[in-house]
């Protein structure tokens, strides 16, 4: 499906659904997960994708409040939040610029209390959505979390 038909599909009583995942919801978002990194983290080895991927439905997704947007029945994106922090959100490819991950990030903030988000330096896109959406680069780290090559943007919500 290419965005310019997932623009035309999205009906409107899906309009604005964002619901709180389940583990039944874990194997779509891992997928959906794997389809976004892939059209947007080329910087990212293909053995440390793999190995994310692997842990995403007993690790990572479980230790975060996630929500889905769906559009036609399906989960098209999600946000995990943890204390305050966005975790992670990712749209599928196929609906990028339908505003999805706006809304997410919207109600993140609004109903969630999110006002902070580690961002890929090398993901430009999404350095560029955040500080559209007000939030200010606070500090860097040259590697992530697991210590891995892969420098970290520290973001804040402008007050």
């Amino acid at each position: 499906m290419t965005t310019e038909t997932a623009r035309q599909t999205v009906p409107a009583e899906d309009n604005g659904t964002i619901v709180r995942a389940t583990e039944d919801d874990y194997p779509a978002l891992a997928a959906l997960w794997e389809a976004s990194v892939r059209a947007t983290h080329a910087f990212l080895a293909e053995d440390d994708l793999l190995r994310i991927r692997a842990a995403l439905a007993t690790e990572y997704l479980p230790a975060v409040a996630c929500y889905i947007r769906r559009a036609a029945g399906c989960p098209v994106a999600f946000a995990g939040i943890a204390d305050g922090k966005l975790e992670m959100l990712f749209v599928h490819p196929d609906w990028f610029g339908n505003g999805f991950g706006s809304e997410l990030l919207d109600f993140a903030v609004r109903e969630k209390g999110v006002t902070q988000v580690d961002v890929n330096e090398e993901n430009v896109r999404a350095e560029r959505f955040y500080r559209t959406h007000g939030f200010r680069t606070v500090s860097r780290d040259e590697t992530d979390s697991e210590g891995l090559p892969y420098p970290i943007l520290h973001m804040t919500l402008r007050q």
